[in-house]
């Protein structure tokens, strides 16, 4: 268990994860795509999980190619370059975040944070989190960091913002309750899939980067 909570402790091929979840602010819900069912499914409140592995990557549209924009993940913005493209238009930057942040932003590409964790029914799942829950989510991660492989996190309720005529919802972080040892079994299987997805073989010890940027 100590490579899963070492995640912790600083600061190609296919993904693992078997959904790809994000935050429907209006809707106030979860929501990630069925490929059977063809699909958007909702997942209503509350929503339980544990933290495994967090990074960074770029997603949103590109109106000039009519497609989405997405790029690879990385750990540390200010050390690993983002090679971000669009489905049908090919590559629109590829640098540190810093250096390409203007051009990327101003092609429609949205800093995401990518938190991978297991799901109460053990699935393998990816949040992707934008503007508003990045900070929420960086506000309660960093005050606890070390519980976050320990301990349940669950959303039961949100928190209602406002930007100039823009209104929102970003959701709130709870702990809620202490991982089994079944379920730190589990834990460190998923997170051993991660580290052989990013690295190729499982990390001995991984670095969490502390944050100069957390755009809205």
């Amino acid at each position: 268990m100590s490579k899963r909570l070492d995640e912790v402790k600083s600061g190609g091929s296919k993904s693992p994860a078997k959904k790809f979840i994000e935050w429907k602010s209006n809707d106030r819900v979860f929501s990630y795509y069925d490929r059977d069912k063809k699909a958007n499914v909702a997942i209503p409140l509350p929503f339980k999980f544990v933290f495994l592995k967090e990074m960074v990557t770029i997603k949103g549209w590109h109106d000039a190619s009519e497609s989405g924009i997405f790029s690879n993940e990385v750990k540390y913005t200010s050390k690993e370059e983002l090679d971000v493209k669009s489905f049908k238009g090919g590559s629109i930057a590829k640098g540190l975040y810093r250096d390409i942040k203007q051009k990327v932003v101003e092609a429609g590409g949205k800093y995401h944070k990518s938190v991978y964790v297991m799901l109460d029914d053990g699935t393998l799942a990816n949040l992707a989190f934008k503007g508003a829950v990045v900070k929420a989510w960086g506000d309660f991660s960093e005050k606890c960091k070390n519980r976050l492989p320990l301990e349940w996190i669950t959303i039961k309720d949100v928190t209602e913002g406002k930007k100039g005529s823009i209104k929102y919802t970003t959701p709130n972080f709870w702990f809620s309750g202490t991982t089994s040892n079944n379920d730190s079994e589990c834990l460190d299987v998923l997170f051993d899939e991660l580290e052989v997805h990013f690295n190729g073989t499982p990390a001995r010890v991984a670095d969490v980067e502390d944050d100069d940027d957390i755009p809205f």
